[in-house]
């Protein structure tokens, strides 16, 4: 097949998030198992163009313009050529709306950029454009989140009769469902639809207001999201549906659960080059020699070889959990334990981290920036992986500590749900430690739960081994995404 995979953000490009090391794994494993695949994402300003050796693409040929609302915007196109298995990578480029210092928000203001409608109603519109200059026609338009949500809604009403895009067929990804694109009503005006299509439950109308997510689930041809478990959640009453449960549930038989893979060659401890000792499951004296390496890099003294040491590396959030950390922290940096965290986010828990070292200098480190060398000596080192999240919709540093042997402590949703197995319930398959109420003291039980296990030093071994050995592969995963996409073949295109 010919797959268009758009998307927002992509490593080693560009990321803010978990859908960038999604589009920097799932393409190439497509193109593994003998697709071609075109990966197109903005060009940002902080994209480093040298480093990656981005360059215009001669071979374009289609318009130079793009129009939102009236305006006229010119449209570059660039590659960074392709990967070791055919994959190529394109950005689209305007420097009016994508050469500036953030992505998605202001960083004087802290605020979304005003005209993210804008910027994101041209990408969609290019990313079909380059498709067309390069004389790309796709079988698969595979699109991520609210950022690409307009490219089905394009896809079935504008393009429905172009010949060009005649045999495809538009596959939505719903990454986190809680970032949706929300935007006044004078937004439609912008979309150069005609009139008609914006009214009371249309695709594009939410509550007198567009909202690009809105627009990709009710326009595209099939839609996945990043696991079975959360695949259910976002359709259920409670609130993790933000709104979009009805049209979920409605749209239910075309909706599909597909878990997000790891990319082991960055993410193994036999093969990271980012960590000071490489180790296996056959041979873990190299964690060993990270956990001291971590140690002393956070300043923390205490007796490695006795007390356990819980890594995390998050945004720092109300839905990572971290409200039910504040209301037990004393509890439990009291007790045998180190904590190392990695992250930013909201004041309030920069604020409790600082006063936790205070209080706690010998057990606790808060490292409150974004660092991957960190990240990864983190996972090496830690003991135990600490992800208490309201939700989740995959998750992947549960899966990466399993890889590194570091045995996860999580709560029962979403991703999590999938990939972790209570060890205090089931023995001889246990991979994990996980709560399931939304509760602090369940959250401290299963801590301690842990703590407790980690002292009988054989039996913790074979938590870890069973973690070591799993296969969370891309290649699993990216063969379901294949057969999502031949059933989207064989179904009638989504009208409008």
């Amino acid at each position: 097949m010919n797959i268009l995979f758009a998307t927002p953000e992509v490593v080693p490009f560009v990321k803010t998030g978990g859908l960038a090391d999604v589009s920097g794994a799932l393409p190439p494993a497509l193109a593994r198992l003998g697709h071609k695949v075109k990966v197109v994402a903005p060009l940002y300003k902080s994209i480093d163009r040298e480093k990656h050796n981005i360059q215009p693409l001669s071979v374009f040929e289609g318009i130079r313009t793009i129009e939102v609302g009236g305006r006229k915007f010119e449209l570059d196109v660039y590659t960074a050529g392709s990967d070791a298995y055919g994959t190529e990578f394109l950005f689209v480029a305007n420097d009016e709306l994508f050469e500036r210092d953030g992505v998605y928000l202001d960083p004087i203001t802290g605020m979304d950029y005003p005209d993210n409608d804008e910027r994101f109603i041209f990408f969609a519109k290019a990313v079909l454009e380059a498709a067309r200059g390069i004389d790309f026609k796709p079988e698969i338009v595979h699109v991520n989140d609210w950022q690409s949500g307009l490219i089905p809604g394009y896809l079935s009403t504008s393009y429905s009769d172009d010949d060009f895009f005649k045999n495809c067929r538009s596959i939505f990804t719903i990454h986190n469902i809680g970032y949706q694109g929300h935007f006044e009503k004078e937004t439609f005006g912008k979309l150069d639809l005609p009139d008609g299509l914006y009214s009371p439950g249309s695709p594009f109308e939410y509550w007198d207001h567009v909202n690009f997510l809105k627009a990709g689930i009710t326009t595209c041809d099939l839609i996945t999201t990043v696991s079975e478990t959360y695949a259910e959640e976002i359709q259920s009453g409670n609130d993790l549906g933000f709104g979009m449960e009805g049209i979920l549930f409605y749209r239910r038989n075309d909706l599909f659960g597909v878990l997000n893979g790891v990319d082991y060659d960055v993410w193994s401890p036999q093969n990271d080059s980012l960590i000071p000792h490489t180790y296996s499951a056959d041979d873990l004296t190299g964690k060993d020699m990270n956990k001291k390496a971590l140690l002393d890099e956070a300043g923390l003294r205490i007796n490695g070889d006795r007390i356990p040491l819980i890594g995390t590396i998050s945004r720092l959030a109300d839905q990572k959990g971290f409200d039910l950390i504040e209301k037990i922290s004393h509890r439990l940096f009291s007790l045998d334990i180190a904590f190392v965290l990695l992250g930013t986010g909201n004041e309030n828990y920069h604020i409790l981290f600082r006063e936790m070292e205070k209080i706690f200098p010998d057990r606790v480190r808060a490292f409150l920036k974004f660092d991957n060398r960190l990240a990864h000596l983190i996972e090496a080192g830690s003991d135990m992986f600490l992800m208490p999240s309201r939700y989740e919709p995959c998750g992947l540093n549960q899966m990466y500590s399993l890889k590194y042997g570091t045995v996860p402590i999580v709560r029962k949703t979403g991703g999590l749900a999938d990939t972790i197995t209570d060890f205090s319930m089931s023995p001889l398959d246990g991979n994990g430690f996980v709560f399931e109420d939304y509760d602090a003291d369940r959250l401290l039980d299963a801590i301690q739960r842990a703590v407790l296990t980690y002292k009988d030093q054989s039996t913790w071994k074979k938590i870890i081994n069973r973690g070591m050995t799993a296969d969370f592969s891309w290649d699993s995963s990216a063969r379901k995404y294949i057969r999502i996409y031949e059933k989207a073949l064989e179904k009638d295109k989504v009208a409008v």
